[in-house]
């Protein structure tokens, strides 16, 4: 008997980008992207010297892949395009790649696989990134130029658009930790990208409208809620000021259309604002998002800073809290996280309470595990169970929150199937497929029966 039935039309389906399936780097008329550059000049930063080149070649073999979709009743699925690969040079279009993303839209439609498609997932175009990437405010314009042309050439069938994909990440690892290039270490430089992602985020949104395609257009962010130790006054401030920074900076202005001033106070103080210009308020009020995508893996624990402040960098959003492990938490031994499926549940009420309970999905979930050929049984099929249960308990919490009113429309598992991970390569895999990278042969997990099932029935 099915305790768990979601509502009519819900969308099943993965996740994925353009960089980590696609392969095919030097091919098909691709310029270089951030990654291509970086794997270039230290390959030594990555798992086992795995580059962007060496990944699930989607790109040779898209149309076993979207058959594979279909096998296990995926009803949807998000993937990006290569900005790189569509403008090389940023503004004369490349025809081998129209051709591409058409026949990837078209083999989707095809199969009954509805196509939501993303315009930037990490990948800045390396020439972009030598006049300074996000820091640039000219850069803004080229996304905008290049949002309008993805929309002019696809958007007669596609009709779900995201602008980005966790615009933090980049902020986060590449401009205050040494983990993304350019690895710069400066919040000052860190608030100039965030700011100028959001006003590129709000310039494509409205290049959308003026087309008037009769289609949706949104944002993926990584929602992380913030846990403090206790109800103590110092640790409510240090989960705040987290939420803040990692949450509220992209989901406010993305879904209310202004930036939260505790915010804008916080950077003020400490001479961290970015340069805007007249008309940039106007530009993000009038842009907000039609729905919200969020990925969520873990939640984040703080408390009030209590460790000593390393000032050699500057200031640095740690700087304002410490990481905090909570004595009854699971862990994901494998990838170091923490699993707390409730987490699911508390955005779902989060959007539902303060975000005017915008239409959202789940845009990524899932459980990276390594070593994973150690479950696999004589049969090549690995036995991944631990992951079957990850995703029973989020689900069961994500339909918790839409019994009591939120407005999820879907559900996506990051990932369709293994797939290259920036620095981590194929360290830890997240499939419902299993690709050996040595010949590019699939293999279906025990997880991918499991979700077939679950689709059939549209719930558990």
């Amino acid at each position: 008997m099915q305790k768990y039935v979601f509502p009519e039309g819900f969308l099943w389906g993965a996740a994925a980008s353009a960089t980590q399936t696609e392969g095919a780097a030097n091919e098909g008329g691709k310029g270089k992207n951030i990654w291509d550059h970086w794997y270039e000049i230290e390959p030594d930063r990555f798992y086992q010297d795995v580059g962007p080149s060496e990944t699930s070649d989607f790109y040779h073999h898209y149309k076993e892949d979207i058959k594979r979709m279909k096998d296990i009743n995926m009803n949807s699925f998000r993937t990006s395009i290569s900005w790189s690969r569509l403008l090389p040079d940023g503004v004369n279009i490349n025809q081998e790649a129209v051709d591409f993303y058409n026949q990837v839209i078209d083999e989707l439609l095809k199969n009954d696989v509805t196509p939501i498609i993303n315009l930037y997932h990490f990948d800045m175009p390396f020439h972009l990134q030598e006049i300074e990437g996000w820091e640039n405010r000219e850069v803004v314009e080229s996304f905008a130029y290049y949002a309008k042309t993805a929309f002019h050439l696809f958007g007669d069938r596609v009709k779900r658009w995201t602008t980005f994909n966790e615009p933090i990440v980049p902020v986060e690892m590449g401009y205050l930790n040494d983990f993304h290039y350019p690895c710069v270490v400066d919040m000052k430089r860190a608030v100039t990208v965030a700011y100028h992602t959001m006003l590129a985020s709000a310039m494509a949104i409205g290049e959308y409208r003026n087309m008037n395609q009769d289609g949706e257009i949104g944002i993926i962010l990584n929602l992380t809620p913030s846990y403090p130790r206790s109800q103590d006054e110092a640790d409510l401030k240090a989960a705040e000021i987290a939420d803040l920074f990692f949450n509220r900076s992209f989901l406010d202005p993305s879904v209310l259309g202004e930036y939260p001033v505790e915010l804008i106070q916080l950077l003020k103080e400490h001479d961290l604002l970015p340069q805007t210009f007249d008309g940039d308020h106007a530009l993000i009020k009038e842009n907000i998002v039609d729905f919200l995508g969020v990925n969520y893996y873990q939640p984040r624990r703080v408390k009030k800073k209590e460790t000593p402040v390393d000032d050699s960098h500057g200031i640095l959003p740690t700087h304002f809290f410490d990481s905090y492990i909570w004595p009854e938490r699971r862990m994901n031994p494998h990838r170091g996280w923490e699993i707390y499926e409730k987490g699911v549940y508390d955005i779902a009420i989060n959007i539902r309470d303060n975000y005017n309970n915008i239409p959202w999905y789940v845009a990524e979930n899932g459980m990276g595990v390594s070593d994973e050929e150690r479950f696999m049984d004589d049969s090549n099929m690995i036995q991944d169970d631990y992951r079957i249960e990850f995703y029973q308990e989020h689900l069961k919490w994500l339909h918790k929150g839409i019994e009591e009113g939120s407005n999820c429309f879907g559900y996506h598992v990051w990932t369709f199937m293994d797939n290259w991970s920036w620095l981590n390569a194929y360290k830890n895999r997240y499939g419902f497929y299993r690709v050996d990278i040595n010949n590019q042969k699939r293999y279906l997990k025990k997880s991918g029966y499991w979700f077939k099932e679950v689709v059939e029935r549209n719930g558990l």
